[in-house]
Order: structure tokens, then sequence, then C-alpha cells
């Protein structure tokens, strides 16, 4: 078997310009070229979809880089019929990275006769042969115990705190971090931790999806900013809400830090009209265009640390390493006036 010289990039059609920003920095990283494997992901006329490698992969370290966002089932298969490819092809080893891992909220029964479909995603990952998985901020921790498989989550809060450094160096004693709701203050902790500001929850009841009934702020929040975090922004009906409660309760600013953007629906509109001085995501989904034209909404690249985890991995070194401060910001240094 060939000795592996480099990694190997490959990607669906879920999220190409990350892919390419993710190719881009691990050439900087590594000092030599570091490409896409060329390949066709398309669709017959029915649908169906079919992948065609163009290059030798014979006994080479495979990372596929597909999102399962929006057409969630569509990329989903893509990612499925990658590695069947790849593994019909004599690939020595299979990744997954996932920037946003798709049917991730529906990680447990909330009612009589559902589904959990992240553990039905989990075993189709693992039956189609992937041997690892890389992504970030899973919705519920507990999904990594649903695969029989290596797989290492990444968090968005330190880039984030580098982000709120930056944006926020003259203000850091007036920041609140938000939880907006019971079941992120995990998350929010982690954050606040990494800036050293306070905690607050915004406890929100809901009659049905959708919807919410009751917002109720807990801690003082007069006079703050106010970083609303959470994991995924869909419709952005309970941000807006949250941030409206957190106004009406005397904060000076709201501000939001949503990990995934999968920003469906009226979101982005709502967004635009509502009283957040600004919205922050990653670009772990391709950010649509309505998107990139909000003027207040931003997007904060993880291609930096992907690129960095991927390397780690291909070397057998810690990719919890990537959950330092000093270790991230010397990757992420200067990104933001060059990207």
């Amino acid at each position: 078997m060939p000795a592996i010289v480099e990694p190997k990039l490959i990607t669906g059609n879920a999220n190409k310009p990350l892919a390419s920003a993710i190719a881009r920095r691990m050439s900087l990283h590594r000092g030599v070229n570091v490409g896409l494997v060329d390949a066709r992901v398309e669709r017959f006329n029915d649908g169906e979809i079919f992948v065609e490698v163009f290059e030798n992969v014979r006994g080479e370290d495979m990372f596929i880089i597909q999102s399962t966002s929006n057409p969630a089932n569509d990329n989903l298969m893509e990612l499925l019929v990658m590695c069947d490819a790849l593994r019909r092809s004599s690939a020595s080893r299979i990744t997954a990275v996932i920037p946003y891992f798709g049917y991730a909220r529906q990680d447990r029964r909330t009612k009589a006769r559902t589904p959990i479909s992240a553990k039905l995603v989990a075993n189709m990952i693992h039956g189609a042969g992937i041997e690892r998985v890389l992504t970030m901020d899973l919705h519920a921790a507990q999904i990594q115990g649903f695969f029989d498989i290596p797989v290492d989550n990444l968090y968005a809060s330190p880039v984030f705190a580098l982000d709120i450094k930056a944006q926020f160096k003259d203000r850091m004693d007036e920041l609140m971090v938000i939880s907006p709701d019971v079941g992120g203050v995990a998350r929010a902790r982690e954050l606040a931790k990494r800036i050293n500001a306070p905690l607050s929850i915004v406890d929100k009841r809901r009659e049905k999806p959708g919807e919410i009934a009751e917002m109720t702020v807990i801690g003082n929040v007069e006079g703050k900013v106010c970083l609303i975090v959470d994991d995924i922004c869909d419709t952005a009906g309970t941000l807006c809400k949250a941030a409206e409660v957190l106004m009406e309760n005397g904060a000076k600013e709201v501000h939001s830090y949503i990990s995934h953007g999968v920003m469906s629906g009226p979101a982005v509109e709502r967004v635009t009209n509502s009283v957040m001085k600004s919205l922050v995501l990653t670009d772990t989904i391709e950010p649509t265009q309505p998107i990139k034209d909000a003027a207040n909404i931003r997007v904060v690249p993880t291609a930096p640390i992907f690129a960095q985890a991927i390397l780690n991995i291909w070397n057998g070194t810690s990719v919890s390493s990537l959950f330092d401060d000093t270790t991230l910001s010397p990757i992420y240094d200067g990104l933001y006036a060059a990207e």
C-alpha cells in the first residue's frame, strides 16, 4: 500500500465555499497545495444521486466535507453515496466532516410513537462505512453516544469569544451572556466563562412548536449589553422575541451569537426588523444571499478550526486542544481582516 502523503478532501454540494476555504487553510498550514479531490456529485432526472471520483484514492485518508443542512435528505444521501464510492475505491479511512449535523433536534422521544431520528442517521452513517465523524456544536451532547465510531464535536464558543473580544474590547464590563432557554444554559455558561461575563436566562414556555406562549427573564439585565447564545436559529421567532423581552427589561443593547444559521422562512426579515443590533452566525451552513445582504447579520468563518482539526485527526494529535483560546488565537490571527 502506498504511503499516505497528504490528507485528501472531497465535498458534496451542501457547502462548497466552506470546503474550499478549509482546503486553502490546510494549504497554508502544510505549505503544500491541499486541493479538493476532483469528483462530480450529480442528480439523475428522477432525483437519484450519482457520484464519480476522478482521482485515485486507494490507500488515502479521506475527509468528506458535507453539512446535512437544507435540503437535509439530499445532502445526507450525498454524504452516504460519496462514502460508498470512496470505500469501493479502496480508501484506507473515511472521516465525515459534518459542520452542521441535521436531524440533531430529534434526539429523544418527546411523545409516544415518535422516532429518534438522530440515532437513525448515526446508524446510517456508520453503516455506509464512515469511520470517524467531525462536527460542530451538536444540538445535544448525547448524540455522540448514538455513534459506535469516534465523534469529535468542536465548539463555536472559542471562536465567538475571539470575535466578542474584538468587537466589544472597550465594553467588556457591560456584557452579559443570555441563554434563550433553560436547555441551553451549559452552552451559554461556557461562553460566559471565556469572556468573564455574568449569565442570565430567558425562560420560555411553548404551547406548540414555532409558537412562544410566555417569556420571563431570570436575572437583572438592566443597563447591560446582552449577548444571546444558542446553537440553532431556524425561523428566528424565539430569538427576536427574546431580544424584545430583554429590551423591555432594561437591556442597553442585544446581540446574538448562533452556531448554525438555518434561517428558514421569514427568519432574515424578522432579524432585520428586530431590536437586535447584530446577529452573528458561523458558516457551517452556507449563507444565502439575503443573509449576506442583511445589514445586521455577520458571518464568522469556521474554516480555520475545521482545517486544524482535520490536520490533527490526520496526524493523530489532540482535537480537544482546539477548545483552548491560546491554541485557537494564532489560527484566527488577523483572519477577520483578511476574509
